[in-house]
């Protein structure tokens, strides 16, 4: 067998593909001959840490995945959950950390783009986005142009293409001054019956090219993101895709049309390593060959190479296998929605991947070592944590209170986030019920007079350096937390696990105890990970990212006429702590931001107490007993109490004196598995008694009243400086020539 080959295969060729002196070696003997230019592309594309978890595949297997309502969990595009009544909600979350650094409107907007069609992909409608977002230190040069970048990538890509942005996080940390993170997540509705896989069944098959047409931008993407950054990083910036929502809402109409006629076996995005990526893991996962013919393939640049074409990752595009006594009716259909149909290739029978371009092969590879035994390592790791609990006497107490909480209240990681989320469409489609500034966004189902879904997207990367185990349980805990404060049912999440460099031992470790952590978690509050991405070599010139594992969570309210808002409070209305009073100081928000001290454990996080105190609220908020719910978590019982006074617009007059510990623990400590609650005061003393049947410990704060924070003998806040500390910091920030300039 003869194969076309273009260029030499050197050291520096392969070391620029990404491929390790062994791994290149491990293909010379799987193949038994030195590959093509292409195939080289083809093996780098499909090895590399992006597309093939090589690093974290072993400890990703210790996850649970499974449960009563999975119908999909990790492996397909999308995790797909039963929400009953024939309907199901298919949703992931995906890192575009790399491209969005590099270009961030683009990288930021393709990152959209492509979480919504691994969605749309499985055969639902997308009803919800999110996104969870960090950038560098506020007074880094680069930082206002990348928040005003992404800010416009993820709002011009989502508003445009029609779904609404009803959550996510946006945080700042010098540790992401190299590397900003840009984390995006989308769920859909679709019916339990009407479910779409990638794996290709049959043999002789058309393989079909459906979207948009393929250019150069993308080429090398998936690699790209698989290495760390350096000082040539602009010269990456070809790498970065370029979107276009308005044909990714054609494909979705195409597709979704497409679905109801039978014309397809199976589907497939194109997304991280484009063509290559796509083919192999269909004909992988259904043990068929798959063969190629570029030449028709709709491209829209001239003279592109096997290469080129093979490496794109030009967006709008999926791949198809189908029926073939549908192929003039799935033609119609694409052609009314203006996009390209091609019968690009077909399946095989003999596990090769074949590409055929100019009359020549250019590549002949066994699929399934491509696809689905790509090098798995169990690298070395090491053990992190061990700090000790901070003691409350070693951190000194405010000498003014109510300033203190202004100051944190008015920080970068604490200040309100409405100048980005009121850059997204938050209403479109009509059905959102609760935007972003809460706990959850909450969307109706169509089609059903009561049911609503809730989102969230959660995860605290200072704790998670200081003790990674601590830290994952918190990520997920805090998540469940938030959907349970609007009342809904913790269904099931994804994962965004960001860190560093996995070949040092140190950063291994947070990757391994962080997945240990997430896993007990999810295992005590039966929230099964069911879909997820990995991103590692998140690092400039040698300094790692903070580690970032991102968790998202869906919940089901099965009637919204019970959910509960952290601004539904009511004149009169008695506040009720639920859970135990504020302790913990090490790792807070509050050391962090106001006093600059990063010190102790993180607060410990018990499964047991979090799944109790948790289905109280639950169930107090669907018997219509709470008018207002808030969980409590970064910057303790301050910021929640701060935050749902500015939603109500309405005092607090309230009284600690009862309380354990000294001030300053009590009201910035960042104990876990609490909330605050407000409840009518007839009902107050009902609330109280049900906690204590349930073992829920409790306290009474006082009263909704006036106009100001009061707090008796510590702190009172008139509510206009509270808004205008939370409101004003982000505008300012993003306001100033500087910011301008940079744009």
């Amino acid at each position: 067998m003869s194969i076309s080959n273009t260029f030499p295969i050197t050291e520096d060729l392969i070391a620029a593909h990404g491929l390790k002196p062994d791994e290149y070696q491990r293909i010379l003997d799987l193949i038994g001959r030195e590959p093509s230019f292409t195939e080289l592309g083809i093996f780098s594309a499909m090895w590399n840490e992006h597309c093939s978890y090589k690093s974290s595949k072993k400890w990703l297997k210790t996850l649970p995945t499974t449960g009563p309502r999975v119908l999909q969990g990790p492996g397909e595009n999308a995790g797909v959950v039963d929400i009953g009544d024939g309907d199901c909600v298919v949703f992931k979350m995906e890192s575009h950390n790399h491209p969005s650094y590099i270009e961030p409107y683009q990288g930021a907007a393709t990152g959209v783009g492509g979480i919504l069609r691994d969605v749309f992909t499985m055969g639902a409608r997308p009803i919800a986005a999110m996104n969870a977002l960090r950038f560098g230190a506020p007074d880094h040069p680069k930082t206002r142009h990348l928040v005003s970048g992404v800010v416009a990538g993820v709002g011009g890509y989502g508003n445009s293409f029609g779904v609404p942005t009803v959550g996510g996080e946006v945080e700042f940390d010098a540790r992401y001054n190299g590397n900003c993170l840009v984390n995006a997540f989308a769920a859909g509705i679709a019916k339990t019956d009407g479910i779409f896989l990638s794996e290709a069944k049959g043999v002789g098959l058309p393989v079909v090219y459906l979207g948009a047409k393929t250019g150069r931008d993308g080429v090398g993407g998936a690699t790209m993101a698989s290495a760390e950054f350096d000082e040539s990083i602009e010269e990456k910036r070809p790498t970065v895709q370029v979107g276009d929502p308005f044909t990714e809402k054609c494909l979705l109409e195409a597709c979704l049309e497409l679905m109801q006629t039978g014309a397809v076996i199976a589907i497939q995005d194109m997304g991280a390593a484009g063509l290559t990526c796509s083919a192999v893991e269909m004909g992988a996962k259904g043990d068929l060959g798959i063969e190629l013919d570029l030449d028709k393939v709709p491209v829209r640049e001239e003279r592109m190479s096997a290469y080129e074409m093979m490496l794109s990752e030009s967006q709008e595009r999926m791949l198809m296998v189908l029926e073939p006594s549908k192929e003039e009716v799935a033609k119609a259909i694409f052609v009314k929605w203006g996009l390209d149909f091609a019968i690009v290739g077909k399946t095989t029978d003999d596990l090769r991947f074949r590409v055929l371009h100019q009359g020549e092969e250019v590549a002949n590879l066994p699929i399934k070592e491509l696809g689905d035994e790509a090098p798995e390592y169990d690298r070395e790791w090491r053990e992190l944590g061990g700090l000790s609990p901070l003691a409350t006497s070693d951190v000194e107490e405010p000498d003014d209170y109510a300033q203190a909480l202004l100051d944190l209240l008015g920080s970068p990681n604490n200040a309100s986030r409405r100048w980005v989320w009121e850059q997204y469409d938050t209403l479109i489609q009509g059905n959102s019920l609760q935007i972003p500034g809460g706990d959850a966004g909450v969307v109706r189902v169509d089609g059903h007079a009561t049911k609503a879904l809730a989102f969230s997207s959660d995860v605290t990367p200072r704790y998670v350096e200081a003790n990674p185990f601590e830290g994952g349980k918190q990520a997920v805990a805090e998540c469940w937390r938030n959907l349970t404060a609007t009342g809904a049912e913790p269904l099931a999440a994804t994962d965004n696990l960001n860190f560093g460099n996995p070949e040092r031992p140190e950063i291994m470790g947070q990757l391994v105890m962080a997945i240990q952590g997430i896993g007990e978690a999810c295992r005590a509050l039966d929230f099964p990970i069911v879909s997820g991405n990995v991103s590692l070599y998140n690092e400039t010139n040698g300094e790692a990212i903070l580690p970032t594992p991102t968790i998202g969570g869906v919940g089901l309210i099965p009637d919204w006429g019970h959910m509960a808002r952290i601004g539904g409070a009511k004149a009169g209305d008695a506040v009720i702590l639920i859970g135990g009073d504020g302790s913990h100081l090490g790792q807070s928000a509050w050391m962090r931001d106001c006093l600059q001290r990063a010190e102790g454990a993180p607060p410990p996080v018990d499964l047991m107490v979090e799944r109790r105190n948790g289905d109280f609220i639950r169930s107090a908020i669907r018997n219509d007993l709470v008018t207002s719910c808030h969980d409590i978590s970064s910057g303790g019982l301050a910021i929640a109490l701060a935050e749902m006074a500015m939603a109500s617009d309405l005092g607090l007059k309230l009284d600690l004196s009862d309380c354990q510990g000294p001030a300053h623990a009590l009201l910035f400590g960042e104990d876990q598995a609490r909330y605050v609650i407000t409840v009518p005061a007839d009902l107050a003393a009902y609330v109280t008694a049900s906690a204590e049947g349930a073992g829920v410990p409790f306290r009474k704060l006082g009263t909704v009243a006036g106009s100001s924070l009061h707090i008796e003998g510590i702190l009172s806040v008139p509510l206009g400086a509270l808004r205008n500390a939370h409101e004003s910091w982000f505008p300012s920030f993003m306001d100033t020539p500087a910011a301008l300039a940079a744009e």
